[in-house]
């Protein structure tokens, strides 16, 4: 469900949405910079403590560059994006093809790996048509896929129930 509200508010609001994605990637890497050199200093060896301090300062940089400079943020993460849209997809083709999958879930997995497939083309073909298309984008894709998603549940849940009631009751 939460997939279905963030791809609304993506569609409508596409370039707050692409702002919200700087702003979080920045924050996830200030998190990250604090818990690397909380890490530094938990250990009892030199070796991992300049380790993690050297993490530490990679995330911190990265969360600045984010914020300083948002667009070419924007960019790396519609690649990303695009790489990570690929993996799904093509691990959900694989998943519709496993033994004992029924009709509808195996046309499920291969709709949302497809759609997946067809996300991450569009974003590695044209990386630079925008950051504000990749919102959009996203966002539909996100409607696609929680959708699908919730359909599943319902077809798992149904799943249980009925193997639930066919298991013989113990006395």
């Amino acid at each position: 469900m939460l997939a279905v509200v963030i791809g609304i508010v993506s569609v409508s609001w596409p370039g707050i949405t692409v702002g919200a994605f700087v702003i979080l990637f920045a924050v996830y890497a200030f998190m990250s910079a604090a818990t690397d050199a909380a890490r530094a200093f938990a250990g009892d060896r030199v070796g991992p403590v300049l380790g993690w301090l050297l993490l530490a300062l990679l995330s911190l940089a990265a969360g600045v560059i984010a914020l300083a400079w948002p667009g070419i943020t924007a960019l790396a993460l519609t690649i990303w994006i695009a790489a990570w849209a690929l993996t799904t997809g093509v691990m959900e083709i694989v998943l519709a093809f496993r033994r004992g999958e029924k009709a509808g879930e195996r046309a499920l997995f291969l709709l949302t790996g497809l759609v997946s497939i067809a996300f991450s083309f569009v974003l590695f073909v044209r990386p630079d048509s925008g950051a504000v298309s990749l919102a959009t984008v996203f966002g539909l894709f996100s409607i696609v896929y929680g959708v699908s998603a919730v359909f599943a549940s319902f077809e798992e849940r149904r799943h249980r129930t009925d193997s639930r009631r066919s298991d013989p009751v113990s006395a």
